[in-house]
């Protein structure tokens, strides 16, 4: 099978894997060459892909999984790689880490542009009255 994982801006993954394991809402899944087509809606959590008998991890946050032939076509919003759980886990605390931080700035960076556009609204207003 063909796996690719893509991201908004990237592509995280993209090669051949025998076996793809996931977790969807209804549970976890593993899929092989003859499997039969479907797609699912992924849960954030670890997905796991067999090449030449190695083992591969990939954590994801969430998204929609395609089967299709030999295609495994997997679309998300972030994705780490890992070969080894324990370096993977470490990884995808320091990314939620990051992730944490930009997410305070964005938030501190829309409270400031709220509070100007009321100040700047009431400046208007009191030079209509």
């Amino acid at each position: 099978m063909r796996l690719r994982v893509f991201l908004p801006s990237q592509t995280a993954a993209d090669e051949s894997a025998d076996q793809v394991s996931a977790e969807a809402e209804n549970g976890a899944f593993s899929l092989l060459p003859r499997h039969v087509d479907f797609v699912t809606a992924l849960v954030p959590g670890l997905m796991s892909f067999v090449r030449d008998g190695r083992e591969a991890f990939l954590a994801v946050d969430g998204g929609i999984l395609v089967k299709r032939g030999d295609d495994v076509l997997v679309s998300t919003s972030n994705a780490v790689r890992g070969d080894d759980l324990d370096r993977l886990h470490r990884t995808v605390e320091e990314e939620f880490q990051r992730m944490g931080e930009r997410e305070r700035k964005a938030r501190a960076s829309l409270l400031r542009l709220e509070a100007d556009f009321v100040r700047r609204f009431l400046e208007l207003e009191s030079r209509d009255t």
